[in-house]
């Protein structure tokens, strides 16, 4: 029977766009205060640009989203005459600021409610490609355990995150369920190790193809009777 739940968590406990929205926005009047000479040659959408050219440039940093924005804002600050010292510490400095607001998030309705529930029952995980802390958030105290791409140099698809959680938990891949909105990263990347699985689809896009999950829901609320469902499976002889 499941003994282990694994989640995603930008977009499939929370809205993550509005959240990176704000961060950003804090970024950039962190900079126009302390780093005039850039906001004056760049603007807000000018430095995602800027931001996007440099995680091109930089592929070795590709599981290391954090390094990645770091190092964006320090070749930012150098490109604008900012001294070695200045741009180093002024791309920590702006990243802590931008961190700050992004752990700021809004779990959705019903996501602690939820959590809770299942908890009762089962060892529950984040697993995140994202460098979000969900022990900062409101929901933090459901979680047993959690895993970044940052910690494991690794991101989903690939199967280091999940070989993490079967570690951590012990428990065999057919004895754990993984959560996500994301058909590519989290549905085929648990699929590969044999993981159920359970497609966050809140927009109700159609299946893009290739194997469906196990189990498709479109709110949270939903959640505890598609597990139900997988083990009922389980207990039905074939």
């Amino acid at each position: 029977m499941i003994q282990v739940i694994t989640f995603d968590l930008d977009n499939t406990l929370w809205d993550v766009e509005p959240v990176l929205l704000r961060a950003e926005q804090v970024q950039y009047e962190w900079l126009q205060i302390h780093r005039p000479a850039v906001t004056e040659r760049y603007s807000i959408e000018a430095l995602r640009e800027f931001r996007m050219k440099t995680w091109k440039a930089h592929p070795e940093l590709a599981h290391h989203i954090s390094e990645l924005r770091r190092r964006g804002l320090y070749e930012l600050q150098r490109q604008c005459d900012y001294s070695e010292e200045e741009s180093q510490r002024g791309a920590q400095a702006a990243f802590d600021a931008f961190l700050e607001v992004r752990h700021q998030v809004e779990p959705y309705e019903k996501a602690l409610e939820v959590l809770e529930r299942l908890a009762e029952r089962y060892t529950i995980g984040a697993l995140t490609n994202g460098n979000a802390d969900v022990y900062k958030a409101d929901i933090g105290e459901c979680f047993d355990f959690a895993f970044t791409a940052e910690q494991l140099g690794a991101s989903k698809p690939l199967p280091d995150l999940f070989e993490a959680s079967m570690a951590e938990t012990g428990a065999r891949a057919d004895q754990i369920v993984h959560v996500g909105d994301s058909p590519g990263h989290d549905v085929a990347g648990a699929q590969q190790l044999g993981i159920y699985t359970v497609w966050m689809n809140y927009p109700k896009d159609p299946w893009p193809g290739g194997d469906p999950a196990d189990e498709e829901v479109h709110d949270l609320g939903e959640l505890p009777a598609a597990i139900a469902r997988i083990e009922s499976r389980q207990s039905t002889p074939s």
